[in-house]
C-alpha cells in the first residue's frame, strides 16, 4: 500500500497532529458518494481497525481500511490553494473517471459491473 503525502500535504497533516496529540496519524479511504460513485474521507485517525493497511512518511502514519486499499493504492495527497480555500486534493491512479465537480469517482471495477 503506498500513499504520498506531497510537502504541503505533509506539513498540513502534520499541523493537525500536532494540535491534536491523541491522533495516531491520518486516516484516508472511500465511501459511496457523488454522481460517481466514491468519495474520498480524509480524517485523523484515532485508532488501529482490523484490517488496516498503515503506511509511514517522515514519521506520519497514514491508515487505510481494507475496503478502500484496491480503491487509492498509489494515491498522492496534496493540499492546495484555490482562489480563498485550501484543500486536499487527489491523483489516484486507480479513477477512472471522475465527475464534472471533482467529489467522487469510479474505478475500471465499477464501470465492469
Amino acid at each position: 500500500m503506498a500513499i504520498q503525502l506531497t510537502p504541503a500535504a505533509f506539513e498540513r497533516v502534520r499541523q493537525f497532529l500536532a494540535g491534536d496529540p491523541d491522533a495516531l496519524g491520518l486516516r484516508f479511504g472511500v465511501k459511496r458518494t457523488g454522481c460517481s460513485g466514491w468519495g474520498y474521507e480524509v480524517e485523523l485517525a484515532r485508532d488501529a481497525r482490523e484490517g488496516d493497511s498503515v503506511s509511514e512518511q517522515d514519521g506520519v502514519r497514514i491508515y487505510v481500511d481494507a475496503a478502500s486499499q484496491p480503491m487509492v493504492d498509489g494515491t498522492t495527497i496534496d493540499f492546495v490553494r484555490k482562489g480563498l480555500n485550501h484543500e486536499f486534493v487527489f491523483a489516484n491512479p486507480r479513477a477512472a473517471a471522475e465527475c464534472g465537480c471533482g467529489e467522487s469517482f469510479t474505478t475500471d471495477a465499477d464501470k465492469a459491473a
